[in-house]
């Protein structure tokens, strides 16, 4: 076997230059894309080479092909050595102390560990926030992520995070084969951020030339015929791993330039046709059979392993000699470690960090592997299920899949069973998705076990809220015929409920529970379950009273069971029903929910009604009582381990804060909780609606649209009705706010028919009054007036304290157009106190801002006084395109209104005036529609741009950042 150094850099200068510069200029994201054997992993290598000494960190973390539950175990495995160039504790960000469990080798180097949180999902974002602090401690860094295409789910959430909102001196750099993969490597959800430099560097295969290159400089020779070069291109097909392991298969004496066929021939008997397998086999048939065992063993363990497993696992090959069988035992002699150590020297098997040794490629051991028979890989595995069983913390992934390969199906399925309930109770939902998954895609699992797997992940899914995966494998399980009926209707309903909960897809969710239980009629607890679900309002297209007769069957058949959570489950539902609807007993039926059962499935029932009973309240407008429900939802959701239902609670919180004017941060709230919200737009649909209410109120149209469309107008029969409804009133007012009348009134037709049809009127407290505004701008008078009064009947009687205040709004609004000034002021004046009361004080300076204007078209001199009102009270919430409108009728009637002022500034410091056309110019607006959103002319806002590039030492509109 020949001696050959170590593989040099061919033909990749440009990719090079590339990633080094990115790296060198951060923050910046990099991904080096590619098939397998390609040359990604040497790539990075040679651009960290090429970095000053000690210039940056160089954080390396790999993804595994085999996993266990280890959330976000890549970065953990990156950060565990940074520990000398962590600054003292004291100065690190006290989130960090989040991270002493995780890192336990830097506990001592980090801040106190801060208080649990509650929320699981609240917990993980600040490990991920603690995560950022960290790299942002010891930059500039280098994080590099190997083999992106292995990750879980969780470490491509942190990575999006990550890559989202990066530290200033942080470069994340990530390998990945794109082999059969459409979708972006870090998941659809990834936004590329403006600021951030976004790269990818995709390697292709060799050209001939790069082949002859080299291979050249591996033989250290620079007389290789074209024939050879062409030869060995054509065999290699361009993929540099391949060409070097082939060429380190050659013999030591290779033919000389003035031989070239017996080159071509040199090539032809390393057998490339089989590209790696053959070169991989002449290399170990240059093992002693100790070493050849112990790189056997490490394929069969697929992922990098200690001494002692791959003895164990390779067993005794004097044995295998004498008996002409397979390793059988341990190694009693050392010649495992023996033979471990000559793998290592022939460069066979490589050491990888934590004293674990494997190979420096998968295809290298998956040549290894398929070259083993069949009976030896078996007695390897069996071999490698007992030594893995011994261990303290038996890894159930690896065991599953050694049982699976050893032929053993009862332990394949308990041990499968078991790692999936095993990462399901650790919060790695995906992976025990993952593995039910592949057992049940495994045409060899017996169908005695199919059902309970099928089972298990309908519930895994309906609890969780990672689902992409389930919805397919379900489906796909659906269309097949071994499920009994009542397993059938079970994971039909399952499957209905995450179409509908955490996908967000009621068109798609509710026929399968209708199909579900007409296949549940002989399962009467299951189909109760079913009926509440759809009785629930704020789904679906059917109108209120189908919804009723829903719930009506449903308490029918708790009535006939004796099922203390089903009739918890049940009498939720009616509670969230009687409470979205405005209806006066609402309270009185929250009021016999069991809270102090002592059972845990029922409370987590009673847990989920208050999370709902939160989300109903708010919308209703009863915003002390939903905080109560709040406290305890979440109480009862921590006590019972209720996650789902949790979640749900923190985004209808954030829509409850931007009702009741607690804007102060809240865009960051909002869009940090959407992050991690990746594949479940229902947590995030109030997320959504909120953005696109905050962007309106400062003038940000395109953003309004956007986030209004992802509050499900995008496809709205399939969406949340409640929050529909709202983010048409939304759009409505923006096209108002434009003077797209015509737009705005079409808008408000489709929004009022959905409603009209649903029949809850109440959830039109967003809606009705622009709508009534846009009827009337359009000259459709008469259609304003039956709206009004269609809205009075359809709320008269209910407890909803916004669509009243939203009533009296409307009547202002057609008062003012018909036009009836007096009147209007009057509504109007009704409504602002109205929506103070609640409070709701955006919605209040809308209605001071309509008695105003009724005022001052009565020539009422009070009309200045509340337009100033108005002005201040958008000010002080954040409303600047509101605050800019109100401030420009001043000034039309000749009322000088200086802007608000914040504390001292320095004299270089932008006046609050210059933030906002900064904060415009840095969305990329242009000067008219800078002016059109502040009311201001072109001219003025040509001095303020000036002004802003002047005081900010920039010479550009793009240099413009956001200000803070």
């Amino acid at each position: 076997m020949s001696i050959v150094p170590p593989p040099p850099l061919v033909g990749r200068a440009t990719e090079l230059r590339t990633l080094i510069d990115a790296v060198t200029r951060p923050p910046a994201v990099v991904l080096v894309e590619g098939e397998a054997g390609i040359g990604k992993t040497r790539l990075v290598r040679a651009a960290l080479d090429r970095l000053p000494s000690g210039d940056r960190a160089v954080l390396l973390g790999y993804c595994h092909q085999i996993r266990e539950p280890f959330p976000y175990g890549p970065v953990f495995e990156a950060l565990r050595d940074i520990r000398g160039r962590l600054p003292a504790a004291h100065r690190l960000n006290p989130v960090t102390g989040a991270l002493r469990d995780h890192l336990p080798e830097l506990a001592g180097a980090l801040p106190p560990s801060p208080q649990p949180l509650d929320d699981p999902r609240a917990e993980r974002h600040r490990v991920f926030r603690a995560i950022r602090a960290l790299l942002a401690a010891v930059g500039p860094a280098v994080l590099v992520v190997e083999d992106l295409h292995w990750a879980d789910d969780g470490t491509l959430d942190l990575l999006r995070f990550l890559a989202g909102q990066p530290p200033q001196g942080l470069a994340v750099v990530a390998t990945c084969r794109r082999d059969g993969v459409t979708g972006p490597p870090l998941g659809r959800a990834y936004r590329h951020q403006p600021d951030t430099a976004s790269v990818v560097v995709r390697l292709t295969p060799l050209d001939a030339s790069g082949v002859a290159s080299l291979a050249g400089a591996l033989l250290e020779r620079s007389d290789l015929s074209p024939g050879f070069v062409s030869r060995l291109h054509e065999r290699t097909a361009g993929i540099p791993f391949v060409v070097e392991e082939l060429v380190r298969s050659l013999p030591a004496a290779l033919p000389g330039a003035d031989d070239p066929d017996a080159l071509d021939r040199a090539v032809d008997r390393a057998g490339v046709p089989l590209l790696l397998r053959e070169a991989m086999a002449e290399r170990m048939a240059g093992l002693s059979p100790a070493a050849a065992g112990a790189v056997r063993a490490a394929a069969v363990l697929r992922l990098p392993a200690g001494e002692q497993l791959i003895t164990a696992v390779g067993g005794d090959p004097a044995a295998q000699d004498k008996a002409g069988r397979g390793p059988a035992g341990p190694d009693p002699d050392g010649s495992g470690s023996a033979g471990l150590a000559e793998a290592l020297r022939a460069g066979v098997l490589h050491e990888h960090p934590g004293g674990r040794y494997g190979f420096r490629h998968a295809l290298a051991q998956q040549a290894v592997y398929d070259a083993i028979p069949g009976p030896e890989r078996r007695s390897a595995h069996v071999r490698a299920m007992a030594a893995l069983a011994a261990t303290d913390a038996p890894p159930l992934v690896q065991l599953a899949f050694h049982a699976r390969q050893a032929g053993d199906t009862d332990a394949w399925v308990r041990h499968g069973t078991a790692a999936a309930q095993q990462a399901a109770a650790l919060g790695d939902t995906a992976l025990a998705v993952e593995v039910v998954e592949g057992m049940l895609d495994d045409p060899d699992l017996p169908v005695r076990d199919r059902g309970p797997l099928v089972l298990m992940l309908s519930r895994f899914a309906a609890t969780g809220l990672s689902h992409q995966r389930v919805v397919r494998l379900l489906r796909q399980v659906l269309r097949g015929d071994f499920l009994s009926r009542d397993v059938r209707g079970e994971v039909r309903l399952n499957l209905g409920v995450v179409l509908s909960n955490q996908a967000g897809d009621a068109a798609a969710g509710r026929p399968e529970i209708m199909a579900a239980l007409a296949e549940l009629t002989d399962r009467p607890t299951l189909a109760a379950r079913g009926w509440a679900s759809m009785a629930m309002p704020e789904w679906g297209t059917e109108s209120l009273a189908e919804h009723a007769e829903w719930m009506a069957r449903a308490e029918a058949l708790v009535a006939a069971a004796d099922n203390p959570e089903l009739s918890a489950a049940v009498l939720a539902n009616r509670a969230s029903f009687e409470m979205t609807t405005g209806s006066p007993g609402a309270f009185d039926v929250a009021a016999r929910l069991p809270a102090g059962d002592p059972r845990t499935g029922v409370r987590r029932e009673v847990a989920r009604a208050y999370c709902n009973l939160h989300d109903s309240a708010t919308t209703v407008g009863l915003y002390a009582a939903a905080e109560r429900f709040a406290r305890e939802g979440r109480r009862l959701a921590v006590e019972t381990g209720a996650q789902y239902p949790a979640f749900l609670l923190d985004a209808s919180a954030i829509r409850r804060e931007w009702l009741t004017g607690r804007w102060d941060g809240l865009r960051d709230r909002a869009a940090s909780l959407g992050e991690s919200a990746t594949e479940t737009p229902l947590v995030a649909v109030d997320l959504w609606l909120v953005l696109g209410l905050l962007a309106l109120a400062t003038g940000e149209w395109e953003e309004a649209v956007r986030q209004f469309h992802r509050a499900g107008l995008d496809a709205p029969e399939a969406r949340n009705v409640p929050v529909v409804t709202a983010a048409a009133g939304g759009l409505v007012d923006l096209h108002l706010a434009r003077g797209a009348t015509d737009e705005a009134a079409a808008k408000a037709e489709a929004a009022v028919a959905r409603l009209r049809h649903k029949g809850v009127w109440v959830w039109g407290a967003s809606l009705v009054p622009p709508a009534v505004a846009a009827f009337a701008r359009a000259g459709r008078l008469e259609t304003a007036a039956e709206l009004v009064d269609e809205y009075a009947a359809g709320i008269a009687g209910r407890v909803a304290p916004a669509a009243h205040a939203a009533l009296d709004a409307a009547r202002g609004a057609l008062a003012a157009a018909q036009p009836r000034h007096a009147e209007a002021a009057a509504f109007f004046a009704r409504a602002r106190e109205a929506y103070a009361a609640l409070p709701q004080p955006y919605a209040a300076a809308r209605a001071a801002e309509g008695e105003a204007r009724s005022r001052l078209a009565l020539g009422d001199g009070a009309a200045a006084a509340g337009f100033r009102e108005a002005a201040e009270s958008y000010g002080r919430l954040g409303a600047t395109h509101d605050a800019a409108r109100c401030r420009r009728v001043l000034r039309d009637i000749g009322v000088d209104v200086p802007l608000p002022r914040g504390g001292r500034r320095g004299a270089g410091a932008l006046s609050q005036r210059e933030r906002e056309v900064a904060r415009l110019v840095a969305l990329g607006r242009t000067n008219r529609e800078i002016a059109d959103v502040l009311f201001l002319s072109t001219r003025t806002v040509e001095t303020h741009v000036a002004t802003v590039l002047r005081k900010l030492g920039v010479r550009s509109r793009t240099q413009i950042a956001p200000p803070a």
